[in-house]
C-alpha cells in the first residue's frame, strides 16, 4: 500500500507555484489570402502598424504597406518561393532598420544591411531606422563649405556644397555614375564617409565600382548599397533609404558624407511596379500620387547640420536618366525641383568627344559661390559666361561665310577653353590643380597654343608644378587662395610649359 505524505505533495505543490511563469505573449498573426508578384495579401493581423517587418512561416520577411478593412496588403523582401495560401504570418513589431557604425566602413550589404560581399557578419551593434525624419530649419546651417568633386568643370562654374543636394541628370551612358564616383575617389584624405547607392543596376556593374574603389583605395571610407536588377522591387525601393540612414549616423555624429543615389529613376519605377500591384490609383505616367513625397522625404534628410548639432553634414548626388533628354518628363521635374541645382550631362557633347559631357547651358547651382574656395571663385567667375557665349556664337557662326577678327578670336577662346575641361575617367584633380589651369585659359595665356594641344599643354603644366613649383600647390591647397607670389609663379610655369611646347611644335 502506497502511503501519501501531505508534506512531500504540498512542498511539489509550492515548487511549482513558485516557478509558475505569468507571463503571457501576446503575437500578432494572420493568413496568406494569396501571393503573387512580389505582393502577399494578409487575412487577420489587426495590430500591425504600416510599414511594420511581418515574417512569414518559411522565414522571409515583407513589409505591410496597405492596412484595408479586411486583409492587409504586405511586399516581399525576397522571392517568396515558399509562401503558400494559408500560411501564418506573424507581426514582427519592427519597422525596418538597419545596422551602422565605423564597422560598415569598406562593406558592401544590401538594403536590409546583410553583407553580401563575402566578409562575415558586421561586428556592429548599433542600429538605425531606415525611415526618419529629415533635420528642421533651427537645426541646420546654410551651406559655406566646399564639396570638391575633382573635376574642374564642376568645381569650377557649378560648385557643390557640404550639405548641397545636386542632381546629376543625363541620358543613359553619357558619364552620370562617372561623376559621382569620381567624387568619392576625391574624398581620399579629407575624412568624408560616402555612402554609394545602386539601384537596379547589372551586379556586374555594381561590381566593377566596387573593384575600382577598392584599387584606388576609396573603399576605406565607403559603405557600398546594393539592390541589383534581379532584386525584388521593395529592395530597389529601400536602397536609397539605407543609405540615407547609414549617411545620417555619420552626420550627426559630426562627420562630413557624402550619398550617390545611382539612380533614383529605378526607384521610382520599383515604386511604381509595387503601388500597382497594391492596388494603389495611378497618377500621371502611372506612377502612384507620393511618387513625389517619396523622393522628398529622402532627399530632405541631405543637411548641413549647426554648430549646436555637431556640425556634420550630408550631401546628396541623386542621379535621374532621361529619355532623349527630355528633362520635362515627371520624375525628372520632380527631382530638380526638390533639389539645389542639376549638373546635366549631354549625349551629343558626350558623342563629340567632351568628356566629363556637362552641358554648362542648362546645369546650374544654386549655393554658387558660397561653396567655392576664394582660389577657384576669384578665376573662376567669367568661365561660365564665356563658355555660354562661345556655344551661342558657335551655332551662330555656322552660317556665316567670313567672320571678323574679334569673332574668331572669341571662337578660338571657347575652343580652347572647352578643351581645357576635359578630364580622362577616375583622375580627379586637386584644387591647385584646377586653379592653374583654369587660370591659363581665363586669362587669355594659352590663346596661342594649337586647339588640339591644349589638353596636352594642361597635362604637361601639372607636372611641371608638382616636380618643379611644388610651393605654388602647397600654398594654394593649405591658403584656398591664390596669393600674389602664387599668382607669379603660376605664370612663369604656363609660360616654361608653353615655350616648350611650341618649340617642340
Amino acid at each position: 500500500m502506497v502511503s501519501i505524505r501531505p508534506d512531500e505533495i504540498s512542498a511539489i505543490l509550492k515548487q511549482q507555484i513558485e516557478d509558475y511563469d505569468k507571463s503571457v505573449s501576446v503575437s500578432n498573426v494572420g493568413t496568406v489570402l494569396s501571393v503573387g508578384d512580389g505582393i502577399a495579401r494578409i487575412y487577420g493581423l489587426q495590430q500591425v502598424m504600416s510599414g511594420e517587418l511581418v515574417q512569414f512561416d518559411d522565414g522571409s520577411e515583407g513589409i505591410a504597406l496597405n492596412l484595408e478593412d479586411d486583409n492587409v496588403g504586405a511586399v516581399l523582401l525576397t522571392d517568396g518561393i515558399g509562401i503558400r495560401e494559408g500560411s501564418t504570418v506573424k507581426a514582427t513589431t519592427r519597422i525596418a532598420e538597419v545596422p551602422v557604425g565605423e564597422a560598415m566602413l569598406g562593406r558592401v550589404i544590401n538594403p536590409l544591411g546583410v553583407p553580401i560581399d563575402g566578409k562575415g557578419e558586421i561586428a556592429t551593434t548599433s542600429t538605425r531606422l531606415i525611415e526618419s525624419m529629415a533635420p528642421g530649419i533651427i537645426q541646420r546651417k546654410s551651406v559655406h563649405e566646399p564639396m570638391q568633386t575633382g573635376i574642374t568643370a564642376i568645381d569650377a562654374m557649378i560648385p557643390i556644397g557640404r550639405g548641397q543636394r545636386e542632381l546629376i541628370i543625363g541620358d543613359r551612358q553619357t558619364g552620370k555614375t562617372a561623376i559621382a564616383i569620381d567624387t568619392i575617389l576625391n574624398q581620399k584624405g579629407e575624412d568624408v564617409v560616402c555612402v554609394y547607392v545602386a539601384i537596379g543596376q547589372k551586379s556586374a556593374s555594381v561590381a566593377n565600382v566596387v573593384e575600382v574603389l577598392r584599387e584606388r583605395g576609396a573603399l576605406d571610407y565607403t559603405v557600398v548599397v546594393a539592390a541589383s536588377a534581379s532584386e525584388p522591387a521593395a529592395m530597389q525601393y529601400l536602397a536609397p533609404y539605407t543609405g540615407a540612414a547609414i549617411a545620417e549616423s555619420f552626420m550627426y555624429e559630426g562627420k562630413a558624407t557624402l550619398v550617390v543615389y545611382d539612380d533614383l529613376t529605378k526607384q521610382a519605377q520599383a515604386y511604381r511596379q509595387m503601388s500597382l500591384l497594391l492596388r494603389r490609383p495611378p497618377g500621371r505616367e502611372a506612377y502612384p500620387g507620393d511618387v513625389f513625397y517619396c523622393h522628398s522625404r529622402l532627399l530632405e534628410r541631405a543637411a548641413k547640420l549647426s554648430d549646436e548639432m555637431g556640425k556634420g553634414s550630408m550631401t546628396a548626388l541623386p542621379i535621374i536618366e532621361t529619355q532623349a533628354g527630355d528633362v520635362s518628363a515627371y520624375i525628372p521635374t520632380n527631382v530638380i525641383s526638390i533639389t539645389d541645382g542639376q549638373v546635366f550631362l549631354s549625349s551629343d557633347l558626350f558623342n563629340s568627344g567632351l568628356r566629363p559631357a556637362i552641358n554648362v547651358g542648362i546645369s546650374v547651382s544654386r549655393v554658387g559661390g558660397a561653396a567655392q574656395t576664394k582660389a577657384i571663385k576669384k578665376i573662376a567667375g567669367t568661365l561660365k559666361l564665356e563658355l555660354a557665349q562661345f556655344d551661342e556664337l558657335a551655332a551662330f557662326s555656322q552660317f556665316a561665310s567670313d567672320l571678323d577678327a574679334a569673332t574668331q578670336a572669341q571662337l578660338g577662346r571657347g575652343k580652347r577653353l572647352r578643351e581645357l575641361l576635359k578630364q580622362p575617367q577616375y583622375s580627379p584633380l586637386i584644387l591647385a590643380e584646377q586653379v592653374a589651369v583654369v587660370y591659363a585659359g581665363v586669362k587669355g595665356l594659352i590663346d596661342e597654343v594649337p586647339v588640339d594641344q591644349v589638353v596636352e599643354f594642361c597635362r604637361e603644366l601639372r607636372d611641371y608644378l608638382k616636380s618643379n613649383k611644388p610651393e605654388f600647390i602647397t600654398n594654394v591647397q593649405s591658403e584656398k587662395q591664390l596669393s600674389e607670389a602664387s599668382e607669379t609663379m603660376l605664370k612663369d610655369a604656363i609660360d616654361d610649359v608653353k615655350s616648350t611646347l611650341l618649340a617642340a611644335a
